[in-house]
């Protein structure tokens, strides 16, 4: 009805979107083979834990329950990492943490999409508190994805050729 209460919406659909993508992010760390891979993606797991830590907080500022979204999309998501990395026969642990990267990277920019679209609201209505925390919490999620993309181009596509 008003654009609080699509703000609110929002903030609950990024973190079931989060609590959902935290599962399958350890099970792409257990998988990857790369060191530098495997610690990346154990940042990302404590990324995504305090981003949702965050939104909770945030939410129950509002009076509002943070668990009263379900995040379609991210399920859509997770269901494609399980299905192209998760449950998938790979003959080379290169090309398997090229696939971890490829996933996770679509399911953090699900992520970048939701903190952007929240902190613009939150300015819009004038909450400079939220949209500070939704603001580090976007920059969290940019440094990961850039770090992602580091990794790949700095050789695990490259070996998985």
């Amino acid at each position: 009805n008003t654009l609080k209460d699509l703000y609110i919406d929002q903030i609950q659909d990024i973190y079931s979107a989060d609590c959902q993508s935290l599962k399958y992010t350890k099970e792409l760390e257990e998988k990857a083979s790369s060191p530098e891979l495997k610690n990346a993606l154990k940042r990302g797991v404590e990324g995504i834990e305090r981003g949702r830590d965050t939104l909770s907080d945030i939410i129950k500022c509002h009076d509002a329950d943070p668990t009263d979204e379900f995040c379609k999309a991210m399920q859509g998501l997770v269901k494609e990492a399980k299905a192209h990395v998760l449950e998938a026969d790979f003959g080379d642990d290169d090309v398997r943490d090229a696939a971890i990267i490829t996933q996770y990277q679509r399911m953090t920019h699900y992520g970048l999409a939701g903190y952007g679209c929240v902190v613009a609201l939150a300015n819009r209505l004038g909450l400079s508190e939220d949209a500070e925390k939704l603001q580090e919490c976007l920059d969290r999620t940019y440094s990961g994805d850039r770090e992602m993309t580091s990794i790949a181009m700095g050789g695990i596509n490259e070996k998985a050729a």
